[in-house]
């Protein structure tokens, strides 16, 4: 509802004024907000597991993404400081969430079921997303004329509301592992010492720096297209606002699919072989989508994109679970989430929009994406997907 489709569209056109101006500062606004959890993330996963208290994080990061987004209501035309403030904030606060919340996942479930239980929670979190879509849509009715932009902002607001409401029971039910202190000590000074102990030793771990490089490139080209889809539609393919509340409905709708089917499958026959397949399938998009002439044919190549975006974020976060070793979940998966999820967006994003602001060509910008999901697919192959982390760290 924000980064997708009503705030990117609604920072574009009334608050940056439209035009590739619009795409440089939108592509500008997600890399600093990347660029900046990046930079925490790792320090703050690390400190989380080392204190045992990734759920008081997450709720952090939760709320503070929760207020932000509820305060992007009272954005309006031209206050692009105060738009972007906001939206970078509520961003840190989503993304960088996701680093302790991620790491929950070898707690709640076994290696053999990593594919599936991830699967199931992206689903889950699609089904979400077209919800409150679904319930937003009739606010949109009126697209970005003047007398409708109230109905637009509020909308944000119910973005809020839903995240708010359904993170409720992960906070009460949801459980650390407690560790008790004879003095309590420095939990962010401990965790950067234990950032730095893992850096130092990555060497060790070089099928997990294998995989987070891959990871890295292919996600840049994922994010991007997240990022820039709705903008991509309305500016090349003429789509209306409607046209394009229908178009992210069919994508999360083949997303919760595609989660839902590759989690089983990766379950099958390996994250790292569902990941490949997947990749190849975001460069068979990528390619339509820089020919695509019409709009029936853009909903097509939408729900290929839908299916490969569920699946490639599910079969990542279980290869990374599986190659994660016991006790630094949520350090390892700060720089799965942080160092390499969040700053991969930064490539991406921005230069999707300096293409598009320099040549005044959206097609350009795209097929560009594409050069991320190749070189992802190369590198990947270099990873060992046999061979589990999972024991202790010292090995």
């Amino acid at each position: 509802m924000i980064v997708a489709v009503g705030y990117s569209l609604y920072f574009k056109e009334i608050v940056a004024g439209g035009s590739g101006r619009g795409d440089f500062l939108w592509g500008l606004a997600v890399s600093i907000s990347m660029l900046l959890t990046a930079i925490i993330a790792p320090v703050l996963g690390a400190a989380a597991d080392f204190s045992s208290r990734r759920k008081r994080f997450l709720f952090g990061f939760t709320l503070a993404s929760i207020i932000c987004t509820a305060l992007l209501f009272f954005v309006e035309a031209h206050d692009v400081l105060w738009g972007m403030i906001l939206f970078i904030i509520a961003n840190i606060g989503f993304e960088g969430g996701l680093v302790f919340y991620d790491a929950f996942l070898p707690n709640i479930t076994t290696e053999r079921s990593y594919g599936r239980v991830s699967g199931y929670g992206f689903a889950m979190g699609y089904i979400g997303s077209l919800t409150t879509l679904l319930v937003a849509m009739p606010l949109y009715a009126g697209g970005f004329e003047e007398a409708n932009l109230l109905n637009v902002r509020y909308s944000f607001l119910i973005a809020a509301g839903v995240f708010f409401i359904f993170s409720v029971p992960l906070f009460l039910f949801l459980r650390d592992h407690k560790i008790h202190f004879e003095q309590k000590p420095s939990y962010i000074r401990a965790g950067i010492e234990r950032v730095k102990d893992t850096v130092t030793h990555l060497k060790n771990y070089k099928n997990v720096a294998r995989f987070l490089l891959a990871f890295f490139i292919y996600n840049d080209g994922i994010l991007t297209v997240i990022s820039f889809a709705s903008l991509f539609a309305t500016q090349t393919l003429k789509f209306t606002l409607q046209e394009v509340l229908v178009l992210f409905a069919v994508v999360q709708a083949s997303a919760i699919i595609g989660s839902i089917i590759f989690g089983v499958i990766s379950d099958k026959i390996g994250p790292k072989r569902t990941i490949a397949i997947n990749l190849i399938l975001w460069m068979v998009v990528v390619a339509a989508a820089y020919f695509v002439e019409t709009k029936e044919m853009f909903y097509i190549i939408a729900s290929i994109a839908g299916s490969s975006m569920g699946a490639s974020q599910a079969s990542s976060r279980s290869l990374m679970a599986q190659l994660t070793p016991k006790h630094h979940e949520a350090e390892f998966f700060g720089f799965y989430d942080g160092l390499c999820g969040k700053a991969s967006a930064v490539v991406g994003t921005f230069l999707f929009g300096l293409i598009s602001y320099i040549t005044g060509d959206q097609r350009l910008a795209v097929l560009s994406v594409g050069l991320f999901f190749a070189i992802g697919f190369i590198l990947l192959q270099r990873v060992d997907d046999k061979q589990s982390a999972r024991e202790s760290i010292t090995t």
